[in-house]
């Protein structure tokens, strides 16, 4: 499907020229850093170097004083905590920090992770029964909880008090717990409203040193699980986010946890790869997940918050394996799924995909949701039997409000809650067609056109001969790049093949290019194959790219990677 380019305003040019000249940098740079909102010195400073001590006080989120008290009350009198959290990476982040943190005090403390497919998303009736019969009368939910009114509810008929950490959209209802920390909640003052659940435990963690008097070390030696929360759950890499996850990648390359530092050795990604946000998305957030989807996400709890060397080592390995079949089975389940849109012409020609099949992996269907999303481009579910009920992941496109459009068919789902990019669902199997046929109405006659068809947004059009040792530097202090503060994507006109391009792997281009007056840069064109022909009739054209360095037999060089070509006429 060939992509829309689309290139950003360039911005206040006065401003602009300024802050280039201020900061001794290439315009084309300031120009970025005006269209990202920095457009001082001091904005420039403060976003170039993250510093902790800007995190906000965790006692202006709503509840906050109420936790620490009850907190505080449970381990004085040596009452039973049980840490609950979901089983993806957020959830598994959140309760190896909250867990790790407050085994400090308390010896009486457990965590809990429901079963993906025996138990669903969020708070379920048998974790609190299991709460109830193991004496545990406080639960502190991390990831979860902000819609479960109902469970907290019977948790409370039990006598067991619910302290919820959450950061997904309210509904109607805010449950009865002692304290419900979510700075989505309307009444909810906290100053930034973007982060993950574990970025809510870990300002729990701030809050309890704080009002102890306790050195920061005590929390921010989590500051890793954080980070790899932040990156895994694609929360905007603004504000608070972008302090954390700067510092959080700071230490995962300096001082990572065990559990961290073992999940990076089994991955075998070589020894002294400095890692990025983007490593950590499609190196460590998937194995982390791959305990959850494939066999039980304890796993990687018991992972992350291992003590000794050897005990982490022998987790990851096994997580990793839990990896290796969870490939084998997406593989398979998105090779099906495709099947069945390809064979049904009304699926094909609709402006959303839903589909079904009993027998599918629960733990696999949202990584099959993102994958059908790539290939056709709108908003998709997919849906698998679990329990007696159809359950589902969903997933959007850029710029179209996934969480609504469920809204819009909630009478006939019987849960679902999330975000507008992703979202989980359940509803009855007689529902499906019903469900099915209203999204598609919904979702047709909102969405606009231009957004079923994929984008790429352009930051600045720049000459080959800009970039050089400073530009790159320069552009790479401008990370942890993420959602909100994408790295940056340069357009050049004009260019030429250098020599002759070939293929690598089954569909990926490797060519050199050039300007007049430019030096040969090497570029690698991931699944572009489909380019080989008219690159190699030596006419000009024009690249999408972003710019990164290669390193290969400890030689570091520019490189770049090239998001779209098109043949200039």
């Amino acid at each position: 499907m060939e992509k829309r380019w689309v290139q950003a305003v360039q911005g206040n040019k006065e401003i602009i020229d300024s802050l280039a000249q201020q900061l001794n940098i290439d315009r084309s740079l300031a120009q970025i850093l005006v269209q990202r909102g920095v457009t001082s010195f001091d904005e420039a400073r403060d976003f170039f170097r993250p510093q902790l001590s800007d995190l906000h006080d965790p006692f202006l989120m709503k509840d906050m004083d109420k936790a620490i008290d009850r907190i505080d009350k449970a381990l004085a009198t040596q009452e039973p905590i049980l840490i609950y959290g979901d089983y993806d990476v957020d959830g598994t982040t959140s309760v190896a920090l909250a867990y790790s943190f407050l085994k400090h005090f308390t010896e009486h403390i457990t965590y809990y992770i429901p079963d993906r497919h025996k138990e669903g998303y969020g708070i379920s009736t048998q974790g609190i029964d299991y709460a109830k019969a193991h004496g545990y009368t406080l639960i502190i939910a991390l990831d979860c909880g902000i819609k479960s009114v109902d469970k907290v509810s019977y948790a409370k008929s039990l006598g067991i008090d619910f302290i919820i950490c959450d950061h997904h959209l309210p509904g109607d209802d805010i449950p009865d717990a002692v304290a419900v920390l979510d700075p989505k909640r309307n009444d909810c003052p906290y100053p930034f409203k973007e982060l993950a659940g574990c970025g809510i435990g870990f300002k729990l963690a701030q809050a309890y040193c704080l009002r102890h008097d306790l050195p920061k070390e005590k929390y921010e030696q989590y500051i890793d699980l954080v980070m790899v929360s932040a990156a895994a759950d694609i929360v905007p890499i603004l504000g608070e986010n972008r302090i954390l996850a700067y510092h959080g990648l700071l230490k995962l390359n300096s001082k990572p946890c065990m559990g961290l530092k073992a999940l990076m050795q089994s991955a075998a990604t070589g020894n002294g790869k400095i890692f990025t946000l983007t490593d950590v998305v499609f190196t460590l957030a998937p194995r982390i997940n791959a305990a959850g989807r494939m066999d039980h996400a304890s796993e990687a709890v018991k992972m992350l918050i291992c003590n000794e060397d050897e005990e982490a080592l022998e987790q990851s390995s096994f997580i990793n394996l839990h990896n290796t079949d969870r490939k084998t089975t997406d593989q398979l389940t998105t090779a099906a799924a495709l099947a069945i849109i390809g064979d049904c012409e009304i699926l094909t020609n609709r402006k959303t995909t839903v589909v079904y099949n009993e027998s599918w992996n629960k733990g696999v269907i949202g990584i099959v949701a993102s994958r059908l999303t790539e290939t056709y481009y709108r908003p998709t579910i997919v849906l698998t039997l679990s329990n007696g009920f159809l359950t589902g992941s969903a997933r959007s496109v850029p710029g179209f409000d996934l969480y609504e459009a469920l809204l819009s068919c909630a009478d006939l789902l019987e849960q679902f809650g999330g975000h507008k990019f992703a979202a989980g669902l359940t509803m009855k199997p007689e529902n499906m067609q019903l469900f099915s046929d209203r999204f598609e109405q919904v979702v047709a006659n909102s969405i606009p056109e231009h957004l079923l068809r994929p984008e790429i947004n352009i930051d600045a059009e720049i000459s080959l001969s800009q970039i050089d040792g400073k530009f790159h530097r320069i552009l790479a202090q401008m990370a942890p790049f993420g959602p909100g503060n994408l790295a940056p994507v340069f357009v050049s006109h004009q260019v030429y093949c250098v020599g002759i391009p070939y293929i690598v792997g089954s569909k990926h281009l490797k060519l050199a290019i050039k300007q007049e007056n430019s030096t040969t840069f090497d570029c690698i064109a991931f699944n572009q194959s489909d380019y080989l022909k008219d690159l190699t009739q030596h006419k000009p054209f024009s690249v999408c790219y972003t710019i990164e360095e290669n390193v290969w037999k400890e030689q570091r060089r520019l490189q770049l990677n090239i998001k779209a070509i098109k043949i200039d006429n």
